[in-house]
């Protein structure tokens, strides 16, 4: 065995699921040798994330429940994410109206592009589930993601990273969501931008320009992660009651949206200017409390993926005769 075919067979320990390798392990290792540059001794990045990208799919399609639990956790990421997108978008027709004097548009900020297509998305939720809907949701999970640097390229007033992070990683997630044909619930999202709408004409007043979305975020984003674990973690336990992992497999998807909401506590909890800390964190306490959740949680659902594999090989049955020859199988 080569140095460059042991490499791959280590690379394809790691991702790929134990069954999958005794099955197919060698025939992948084989095409990826045939596929390499003559003289090359390691594999390339390339190779290596999609070994990754392959073994993560092979793991989804293995363990129980996974498949249901990351639809379970779009749709609560979508509802999360409408109501915030709705909520921002009053912040951001209220604020001109308030202070005229300050804004030369009739919006606060360029935010509003994308709060505008995430709530558009949560009609085609309604309307048409499926595949127009993941279209919808990966435009609205772009334009988020390129708030930042059009502020940058124009210099015009951009929602805070506190604010756009969550929002972005929560579309990440509510890429997944599908609610089938049920329509009730394909409504959720919807209805949670509806009923968003009059609280935050309530709340609004505590708006200051100087502020921007300081000051409900450090307040709203919190409680909607507290809101969002305590919720998923109910679904986790009724589904749980009747073995069904999807409710499990969906709290372990909301974890990384779930520590982006709480960035402000967690970012204060690392912070340690001591008594008398300001109300949001110095950046680089926030900074290491997004690295810090956006590891923590990719890590725990790898595991957990690594090790119902595990489980389901352990679990299951031994042939009784050679699936080559078909002669009575020694083990059986």
């Amino acid at each position: 065995m080569t140095d460059l075919e042991r490499r791959y067979a280590r690379w394809t320990a790691l991702f790929y699921p134990a069954d999958y390798r005794r099955e197919r392990g060698s025939e992948l290792v084989d095409t990826y040798l045939s596929l390499a540059e003559p003289g090359r001794r390691r594999p390339s990045p390339a190779d290596i994330a999609d070994l990754a990208a392959g073994g993560l799919r092979r793991h989804l399609r293995t363990a129980p429940g996974v498949t249901a639990g990351f639809r379970l956790a779009g749709l609560l990421a979508l509802t999360t994410a409408a109501a915030f997108a709705s909520a921002w978008a009053v912040l951001e027709v209220m604020a001109p109206i308030k202070f005229w004097s300050r804004y030369t548009g009739p919006v606060m900020s360029l935010g509003m592009a994308a709060w505008a297509v995430w709530l558009l998305a949560a009609v085609v939720h309604l309307v048409a589930p499926g595949r127009w809907y993941r279209r919808a949701a990966v435009i609205a999970v772009l334009v988020t993601a390129a708030v930042v640097p059009a502020g940058m390229l124009t210099g015009l007033f951009r929602p805070p990273l506190i604010v756009l992070v969550p929002q972005l990683v929560l579309g990440i997630v509510a890429l997944g969501a599908d609610a089938g044909r049920r329509w009730w619930v394909r409504l959720a999202p919807l209805a949670a931008a509806a009923s968003a709408v009059p609280v935050t004409l309530v709340t609004e007043a505590r708006l200051d320009f100087y502020g921007g979305y300081y000051l409900p975020a450090v307040e709203a984003l919190p409680a909607a992660g507290v809101t969002l674990l305590i919720g998923a973690t109910l679904l986790a336990l009724g589904f749980a009651a009747r073995h069904d992992l999807r409710g499990a497999w969906a709290l372990l998807f909301l974890l990384t949206p779930i520590g982006m909401l709480a960035l402000n506590p967690i970012g204060a909890m690392l912070d340690d200017s001591g008594p008398g800390r300001p109300q949001v964190p110095v950046w680089s306490s926030m900074a290491t409390a997004a690295v810090l959740v956006a590891v923590v949680g990719p890590v725990l659902l790898t595991l957990a993926l690594a090790a119902q594999g595990r489980r389901s090989t352990g679990d299951r049955p031994l042939p009784a005769h050679c699936p080559t020859c078909g002669a009575p199988s020694n083990s059986a």
